[in-house]
């Protein structure tokens, strides 16, 4: 069940929402308003007098409950209406209007609007205008001419309506903490379906946003990549000539009036003022290196397998920091990927963006590298030649994604938890179409059977407890591909199985053939080492302990679904 809190300023205020409610509402979805409760139980019903003119029911039922607000005169707050529908789920039953009339009464109690027993309190009534929802519209002056007590009203409401589902059996949503970003209110998406559109100019600015500051390393360049992108920027500048914020629009969203639809970059999420994006660019800033660049590809999948661990054995801030990096990961995919995985990559994004933001203070120094990585790969999309850049990359944060769930199921932020979930469920449908091409055109120069043989032999030896799966994968002819183009570059293949297997446990990879395939592919395409250094390795290793350090049981990770 989902309250919305809306406030209404001006002298018509009343009048223009009672007009609304009894309305043929934006796109005609009212079909039969009418009162289901009021503050008197008698009010004026507009939707249910059928010997006088709606327009004249609804002029006074709007005066009775102005009536207080009037008495004050210029002494009125500026807000005079509170508005709050109330919303239930698709799949919940049909409440009765007795019903709804209850969990209106107990909404207006919990916002301090009307409280239990209060004959002074403010006016209000229930409009019911479809099945699944109401709107509660009050006046906000107590009918002793005091203000209504509402501190906290959003949260209050937000806490009876958990409470609310619990009693009547309803879908039960995920409690929140205050940091998500805000919905496109029902005007945004009447416009956006008025004008063909299936998300709301609102969802499309946060998008690119997202992208833009993820791309950018300064704040200039964030700019310059958001004009970019088709977007109308605006920069907030002061008389100083310091730029403290900035608004955007997108071309062609106009008002009654013509004018560009202009959203602060606060209004579209909580972390993406500007304060709060110079934060963030200034902290991952990359130190100057001398070396030459590696990969960038290989440098972001490193960086992402990671992140578990700095999930689960680092505080709150580092973890935190991760989050957002792996979100900036997410966002760079559907930029990066074929056209059959966009739409999926997309939505994994979208989602995943709820589960970056919490009240936890994101360190984010200590993803420094993957940033540096992802934002390289930003200036230059385009994945190595045989894909395999972009599904090494995504197996990583597959398993990242469910290291996230585990994070935040276990730091108790329910809807960052469920977002995540939501996130590997098309992260995993995506996976398909971006790693079986890759692994097709490598199994394709998968070499001869002894060689194979040989490998195979080594697996059962070394990691006796996924050998079997590992064998029998189809993808296994993709493995021995890059193992046989290792040794060719001048590799020793059991040496990068070794240090493959030795990353991280196989435990939680939800397909172990896949995952070291990828490993290998990064580790083979590092500095080969000369011919020299192999021999002097080859007489200073010593024989490999009976049970290899990797065969050991590891802690449980979480499994990726």
């Amino acid at each position: 069940m989902i309250p919305k809190v809306i406030l209404g300023a001006g002298p018509h205020a009343t009048r223009r929402t009672i007009g609304y409610l009894f309305g043929k509402g934006r796109a005609n979805e009212h079909t039969d308003p009418h009162l289901v409760a009021s503050w008197n139980d008698f009010a004026p019903d507009p939707g249910r007098s059928p010997h006088r003119h709606p327009k004249e029911v609804e002029a006074q039922l709007a005066a009775q409950l102005d009536q207080p607000v009037r008495m004050l005169g210029d002494k009125a707050p500026r807000y005079t209406v509170w508005h709050c529908p109330v919303r239930a789920a698709p799949e919940d039953p049909i409440l009765t209007d007795a019903q709804w009339a209850d969990i209106a009464r107990r909404i207006v109690a919990a916002a301090g609007i009307a409280p239990q027993g209060d004959g002074e309190a403010c006016r209000w009534v229930a409009v019911r205008h479809a099945d699944d929802h109401i709107h509660i519209a009050a006046t906000l002056v107590r009918q002793d001419g005091r203000r209504p007590r509402r501190d906290h009203d959003i949260r209050a409401v937000q806490r009876e309506a958990r409470q609310i589902e619990t009693d009547y059996k309803l879908r039960r949503l995920k409690p929140g903490d205050g940091t998500a970003a805000k919905r496109p209110t029902s005007k945004e998406h009447f416009k956006a379906r008025r004008q063909g559109q299936s998300v709301t100019p609102r969802e499309i600015l946060r998008t690119r946003t997202r992208r833009a500051v993820a791309a950018a390393s300064s704040d200039s360049e964030f700019f310059t990549l958001l004009a970019a992108t088709g977007v109308m920027v605006r920069p907030k500048t002061e008389p100083s000539g310091d730029i403290t914020g900035y608004s955007i629009a997108l071309p062609g969203d106009t008002n009654r009036h013509g004018q560009p639809v202009w959203y602060a970059g606060s209004t579209l999420a909580p972390d993406l003022s500007l304060p709060k994006i110079r934060h963030r660019l200034h902290d991952t800033t990359p130190e100057p290196v001398a070396a030459r660049p590696a990969d960038p590809w290989h440098q972001a999948t490193a960086a992402t397998e990671l992140i578990p661990h700095r999930l689960t054995h680092h505080n709150e801030t580092v973890a935190q920091g991760q989050l957002v990096a792996l979100g900036a990961t997410l966002d760079l995919f559907p930029v990066t990927a074929p056209p059959v995985a966009r739409a999926e990559l997309e939505r994994a994004a979208a989602a995943f963006e709820r589960a970056t933001r919490s009240r936890i203070t994101a360190d984010h120094t200590s993803a420094r590298a993957l940033r540096h990585s992802i934002q390289r790969i930003w200036h230059d999309p385009t994945p190595d030649r045989d894909g395999t850049g972009l599904a090494m990359l995504l197996d990583a944060a597959l398993t990242a994604v469910a290291f996230a769930v585990h994070w935040h199921r276990t730091h108790q932020p329910a809807q960052q938890e469920a977002a995540a979930e939501q996130t590997l469920v098309h992260l995993q449908a995506a996976y398909g179409h971006i790693a079986e091409p890759a692994l097709a055109h490598l199994a394709a120069r998968s070499p001869g059977s002894s060689t194979k043989n040989r490998y195979a032999q080594y697996l059962r030896q070394t990691a006796p407890e996924h050998a079997e799966r590992i064998l029998t994968d189809p993808a296994f002819d993709a493995l021995t591909t890059v193992l046989a183009e290792a040794e060719t570059a001048g590799h020793d293949a059991t040496t990068l199985l070794d240090q493959a297997l030795n990353q991280r446990t196989l435990n939680d990879a939800r397909n172990p053939t896949r995952t070291l395939t990828w490993r290998i592919r990064r580790l083979s395409q590092r500095h080969t080492p000369s011919p020299h250094a192999q021999a002097a390795k080859t007489r200073t290793t010593t024989p490999p302990p009976t049970t290899p350090p990797h065969t050991a049981t590891p802690p449980q990770p979480p499994q990726r679904r």
